[in-house]
């Protein structure tokens, strides 16, 4: 089982360079930021974890954009893979977005992960002209017409959210296939989706009982006719190894530890004690 960082990045605090260069020294496997363009003042939509339009952290309004984020980590890293926990594409143009992605993929030499999600802020996708209850159409769209962009020399797309002609786009990304994760509760819809759509599942920090979850999850995979097994990430765990020890039994791919929201050195020295909780050996240079 791998080991990630997520830092909720924010225009305080530690940059998403520094943290992760200091990842990727200290042995973790893939660097992960979030998305959200924006918080409209007045919602209807309330937080999975307070249940209502309170947020538990102010840096949901302060987040950086991600590719900018995962473009500074990638110019001062080399191996740790770079990922969003999670990202809302359906909030971009997807022919831009695609690029964007295409490009990263190729500065990093093909070090991307796309963990996106169907976005819990229904508020927030309504002012990108995204209605809430098509929100899984419109992801499942833009995902179709990226990666066409991604592997066909004249992609072209025809759907509700997306369309476009047949079409040149380069630079293709490194990696044949850019990973897809989803990051949402565990209900069997979501699962049926990932199965269909995706090549794994980002747990909430909420999913604490995976047992059922993850035994579900690759009952609905094989249903669906899919090959080995999912990548599953357990978001928001604690570095015990009684339960990390648990996790890598159900099949759990990795687990991700979230950043403290404290001064630059303190998070480098947080990382480096958590990876040596870890036992995480550090990387070569």
């Amino acid at each position: 089982m791998d080991y990630g960082i997520v830092l909720f990045t924010s225009d305080r605090g530690i940059t998403p360079a520094a943290a992760a260069r200091a990842a990727e020294a200290a042995g973790f496997a893939t660097f992960y930021v979030p998305e959200h363009t924006h918080i409209p003042v007045k919602r209807a939509s309330p937080h999975p974890r307070t249940g209502d339009a309170s947020l538990p952290d102010d840096r949901y309004s302060r987040t950086l954009d991600p590719w900018v984020a995962l473009a500074t980590a990638a110019a001062v890293t080399e191996r740790i893979r770079l990922s969003t926990a999670v990202a809302l594409p359906v909030e971009s143009d997807p022919i831009t977005l695609a690029k964007t992605i295409a490009s990263l993929d190729h500065l990093s030499g093909g070090r991307v992960t796309l963990g996106t999600g169907f976005g819990w802020n229904v508020d927030e996708l309504t002012d990108h002209g995204v209605p809430g209850n098509r929100r899984r159409t419109a992801l499942r769209e833009y995902l179709e017409a990226m990666s066409a962009l991604w592997t066909e020399e004249e992609a072209s797309y025809d759907g509700e959210f997306v369309s476009f002609g047949p079409s040149w786009a380069w630079p293709k990304p490194v990696q044949p296939h850019i990973p897809v994760l989803l990051g949402a509760g565990p209900t069997e819809k979501t699962f049926r989706w990932i199965a269909r759509h995706a090549d794994g599942w980002i747990t909430t920090p909420a999913d604490t009982d995976l047992d059922g979850h993850v035994a579900l999850l690759k009952e609905i995979w094989l249903a669906e006719g899919r090959e080995g097994a999912p990548r599953i990430c357990a978001l928001g765990e604690r570095p015990d190894p009684e339960r990390l020890a648990h996790l890598d039994s159900l099949g759990v791919t990795e687990t991700i530890f979230g950043l403290p929201d404290r001064a630059p050195d303190e998070v480098e020295a947080w990382i480096g004690r958590l990876a040596g909780k870890l036992s995480l050996a550090p990387a070569r240079t």
